[in-house]
């Protein structure tokens, strides 16, 4: 059996974005083809840093669920754990409208249900979760069953083993309400060991607005480590190195999706590099502002090389050596 440096599991499926810019969806003519999903662009992320990685999910048994697993491969991610459903439930789309710079709209094609909320707990790898030097999960598994029952299985055979993530990924369309998601986040808190999560999501998960009382209350539930992205403000992080306040690395914004999710690729490969904090966040923001400064997402997340390069270029990457 393979042991992984990272295993994800959770959301997947397929981005559709608009040729035409600063348009609403229903005058766009023409859109490209990209895979998606928080759970599929962290694995693509990580693998371009030259972790093995490996995702658990599930897809429609249609074109484009065949699509996912294609362009995982493609794209250096093991789709052994990737498996699709037998009965007619789509791979879910996803359309987003593109107003530079910073809004970005997205329409969800996720219902009733998605194939990757579909995962059942009797078929979590769980000597591969177990073994994996990090576990990389996400907030919106836990809006229904039974992916719900899924991930606390995955979680409690890992036994807070370093590193168990949870990137809060909030959408509101996959809940009934804020309250309902974060009575769910809170149970998984005792079972994880690093949260990576906005603003927002932080608030709606403490009820603290001000930012650093928002991590610190995370922290204070066992947590390593606490990152709070604050989108053009740049993030504020909590670990046993103390408090870290990074700015924003100012790109060109071409579009802000994917970036989080190069952010959360260029986060695992630092945790398992065994970097600093300040080292850490640094190299993952800058993956993240790479992205965002291109169209795509998945296949736009870059190599360490890549990273490493701009890091140079804004005269930084000294301090690290």
């Amino acid at each position: 059996m393979t042991t992984y440096d990272l295993v994800t599991m959770g959301r997947v499926g397929v981005d559709l974005y608009p040729q035409q810019h600063d348009v609403p969806l229903e005058v766009v003519k023409t859109f490209e083809r990209y895979l998606g999903g928080n759970a599929a662009n962290v694995s693509v992320a990580a693998a371009r840093h030259g972790l093995r990685v490996a995702l658990i999910s599930r897809v429609g048994n249609d074109a484009f669920g065949r699509f996912v697993r294609s362009e995982l491969l493609r794209l250096g991610v093991d789709t052994e754990y990737v498996t699709a459903v037998d009965d007619p439930t789509p791979t879910p789309l996803t359309f987003c409208e593109i107003y530079r710079p910073d809004h970005f709209p997205t329409v969800f094609y996720r219902y009733p249900t998605a194939p990757d909320l579909m995962i059942e707990p009797d078929t979590v790898p769980i000597d591969v979760v177990q073994q994996a030097r990090a576990f990389w999960t996400t907030g919106t598994g836990l809006c229904q069953e039974p992916s719900r029952a899924a991930h606390h299985a995955a979680w409690d055979a890992r036994a807070r083993q370093r590193w168990t993530i949870l990137d809060l990924d909030y959408h509101q369309p996959f809940w009934p309400s804020p309250a309902a998601a974060a009575e769910q986040l809170r149970l998984a808190l005792p079972k994880v060991t690093a949260v990576v999560g906005t603003v927002e999501e932080c608030t709606i998960l403490t009820g603290r607005m001000d930012v650093r009382a928002a991590a610190e209350a995370l922290m204070e539930t066992g947590l390593e480590l606490v990152v709070v992205k604050r989108g053009h403000l740049g993030l504020l992080a909590l670990s046993g190195e103390g408090l870290l306040e990074l700015g924003a690395y100012p790109s060109g914004v071409v579009s802000g999706l994917g970036s989080s999710e190069a952010f959360g690729g260029a986060l695992v490969h630092g945790l398992l590099s065994g970097w600093d904090l300040r080292r850490m966040l640094t190299f993952a923001s800058i993956a993240g502002a790479i992205v965002a400064s291109r169209l795509e997402a998945s296949t736009a997340m870059p190599t360490s090389d890549e990273v490493d390069r701009l890091l140079d270029d804004v005269g930084v990457q000294d301090e690290f050596s």
